[in-house]
Parts: C-alpha cells; sequence; structure tokens
C-alpha cells in the first residue's frame, strides 16, 4: 500500500468507550490516512466483510463471545485481510498468536503506528515475492540477523513489536526467497552478505 493511499480500517468492538477511542486514535496516526469504521455486532462484522474492501480488521477476541481466527483465515476472500486483536483484558497468548499483530488498550500512538507500519511491509513484502523479488527486505534481513544471534521466534517478536504469527510468516518468505531451511544456512549467508560479523556469530 502506497503512503497516499486510504487505509480501511474496520473495528469490531461492542465498548463504545474503546470502540470510539480507537476510531479517534486512527485518525490521529502520523503518516496514515485512515477510513475507520466501527462496529457494534457481529451482524454488522458480517455486513461489512461482505460489501466493504477492508485492509484491515481490528476486532477483539471476545467479540461475539468468541471471534473465530481460523474460520476467518480459511475465507480466501478474506486472506488479504490483515487481522490485528484489540486486547482489553487477559487474553491467551497463544490465541494471540494466530492474529498478524495485537494492540493493547494502553499502546501509545507511536507503538500502534508503528504495528501498522510493519504489516503493511509484510503486505507489500508479499507482493514483491509474487513478482518474483527475492532480495530480502530491510525487515527480513533484521529477522535473519535474530536468527543467527540464537533468537526464538517469541524473542524476535517481541525485540521488533511483531506477532509471533507475522515472524513465522516472514521466515517462510525468507526461506522460499533463499532456499534455505535451516539456521546453520542462515548464518553462512548472514555472514558471506556482511549481515552480521563473525564475532556475533562465533557462540553458535
Amino acid at each position: 500500500m502506497k503512503n497516499n493511499e486510504t487505509l480501511r480500517v474496520a473495528i469490531a468492538e461492542t465498548s463504545v468507550i474503546i470502540r470510539s477511542g480507537l476510531t479517534s486514535v486512527l485518525k490521529r496516526l502520523p503518516n496514515f490516512k485512515v477510513q475507520p469504521i466501527e462496529l457494534l455486532t457481529v451482524e454488522a462484522l458480517n455486513d461489512c466483510l461482505r460489501s466493504q474492501p477492508l485492509d484491515i480488521l481490528i476486532v477483539n477476541p471476545s467479540f461475539g463471545d468468541f471471534f473465530d481466527v481460523s474460520r476467518f483465515r480459511e475465507d480466501a476472500s478474506m486472506r488479504h485481510i490483515r487481522l490485528i486483536a484489540l486486547v482489553t483484558s487477559y487474553v491467551d497468548t497463544s490465541l494471540l498468536s494466530k492474529y498478524d499483530a495485537s494492540v493493547f488498550i494502553f499502546d501509545s500512538l507511536d507503538t500502534i503506528a508503528g504495528k501498522l507500519a510493519g504489516l503493511l511491509e509484510i503486505e507489500e513484502e508479499e507482493e514483491e515475492a509474487a513478482d518474483g523479488q527475492d532480495a530480502l527486505s530491510q525487515r527480513e534481513k533484521e529477522i535473519v540477523v535474530c536468527v543467527v544471534k540464537g533468537m526464538t521466534n517469541k524473542e524476535i517478536a517481541e525485540s521488533l513489536f511483531l506477532s509471533i504469527h507475522t515472524v513465522i510468516t516472514h521466515r517462510r518468505n525468507i526461506s522460499k526467497k533463499l532456499q534455505i531451511h535451516s539456521a546453520a544456512g542462515l548464518t553462512i549467508y548472514a555472514i558471506v552478505n556482511k549481515l552480521v560479523a563473525l564475532s556475533d556469530v562465533k557462540d553458535l
């Protein structure tokens, strides 16, 4: 998505205070033009998904008693929509890993902007991959460095402010582009391409 394009974001949340508050925040994000759509009920969400071209769906995992992420992912017509969990209370972290990202009610404006930028970067990288380009993006290079340093997916996600699902997507794209499927292979690639110094990986 280009910087001058409007980002169409639906917010599925029953609390009017949280929903309206997030709408206000999205409109204030620097470097983004956001068209928010507030959704109060499951019926409104289903109508929106059928009739509106969305880029991002921000949904409370408990929306409609329980938002079925797996079912949403299975629908081919929804696969282009980035899915963000809106966390307003305790949620099992294994559930959050199924989303592309998570926003919390205590997140700052900059944090939310960073998460959206990360999602849009993933989208652009996938479009590039579809066009046959095989060079690693800056974010993918960062993830290679993290893998070479022995970091787990969870540690990478926390370090780069991404969801585990997003890290896994990046790693899958890296493997496809480079045809390298092991940490040892990535280490050699990183050293040869000067992403890391030999001293950074001497203990691996």
